[in-house]
């Protein structure tokens, strides 16, 4: 895939520093530490890894969609190089659908079963500032642009199947004309043909709409089809960014090596697939230093005592240990 070439020198959205914590049982558990990077106009950017690495809090952080018991303790979110209030509620609600929206993982949860899906694509429109009107004639739009008949705004939710359902969320995302739209985990819940047909449907509209699209998934295969660049994420932390194409062919980080050939690969026939031994940490079990040591084949001594710094490499950055000046000094691998 080719990769977008932007001019601009004023980032469409900065994420830096980023860190949000949650109180859980009377204690705070760091979630994501120092999160940083940059959103062009018409860029597609993936948060890949695996279950609790991460990537859903990063992406409702920016969003101002944080649940009450998590706090933004450090960094900040800017949009056109102007912060966003993404720890107070009330004063981002100007903001959403309008600059930033999002395409939640579970349509049938996320759209209300009472009322009608054309009401439902309306409401961000008159929240903004439409007529009732003038909201209802948007959303016949937006069902046209999404691919279902403006006859089927009449229906609710449970009278469509699970691929309009998800539809019904991509317009309503669009509602308000946002430059970025944030995808979580947007084609999990379907089946293949679905699947492809929603990332399809995303695809045209990025390209229509010049949309930015912060994409969250597990799935590489995902990403290999729909982005430009990807931030691989591991125990709250970016471990890995870099172009689809430098990513996929020269994986620098372990965790994303290992990421890679766990996908099968029809061009390579039958081969053995591997799977990263262990389990992530969870909240409370965060290991010393690198937080992937302990299932990391090329762990050292250095990687268990300090947590490596996110440097550039290239065009790319990795936080890694053996991509660090002082990995000539700890060759030898230690076995965990």
């Amino acid at each position: 895939m080719n990769v977008v070439s932007h001019k601009q020198t004023v980032p469409l959205l900065e994420v830096e520093g980023l860190s949000v914590d949650y109180g859980l049982k009377g204690a705070s558990w760091r979630a994501i530490e120092n999160i940083s990077f940059e959103l062009q106009p018409g860029e597609a950017v993936a948060l890949v890894g695996e279950s609790g690495s991460g990537k859903t809090t990063t992406a409702m952080a920016v969003a101002g969609l944080l649940s009450p018991n998590a706090v933004v303790s450090g960094g900040e979110v800017r949009y056109r190089g102007k912060r966003l209030p993404i720890d107070d509620d009330a004063a981002m609600r100007p903001h959403r659908w309008k600059e930033t929206s999002v395409v939640f993982q579970g349509a049938m949860n996320a759209l209300n079963p009472v009322h009608r899906i054309i009401m439902q694509i309306a409401e961000p429109c008159m929240l903004h500032g439409m007529s009732r009107a003038e909201g209802m004639v948007r959303a016949r739009e937006l069902l046209e642009l999404v691919g279902i008949p403006p006859d089927r705004g009449s229906a609710y939710p449970h009278q469509l199947s699970g691929g309009m359902r998800q539809r019904v969320m991509i317009a309503m995302a669009l509602a308000c004309r946002p430059s970025i739209v944030i995808g979580d985990e947007p084609t999990t819940a379907l089946d293949v043909i679905n699947q492809a047909q929603v990332l399809n449907l995303l695809v045209e509209l990025r390209a229509k709409l010049n949309l930015a699209l912060l994409l969250i998934t597990h799935d590489l295969s995902v990403v290999a089809e729909t982005c430009d660049r990807v931030l691989i994420m591991y125990a709250g932390r970016l471990v890995e960014d870099g172009t689809v194409a430098k990513i996929f062919t020269q994986p620098k980080h372990p965790y994303t090596r290992l990421l890679i050939q766990s996908i099968p690969d029809p061009a390579e026939g039958v081969r053995e697939l591997r799977a990263i031994p262990g389990d992530p940490p969870t909240l409370s079990t965060r290991p010393s230093g690198c937080a992937f040591h302990p299932r990391c084949p090329s762990a050292m001594a250095i990687c268990r005592a300090e947590i490596p710094l996110l440097s550039k490499d290239g065009k790319s950055r990795v936080a890694c240990h053996l991509h660090g000046d002082r990995y000539e000094a700890e060759k030898a691998p230690v076995h965990v």
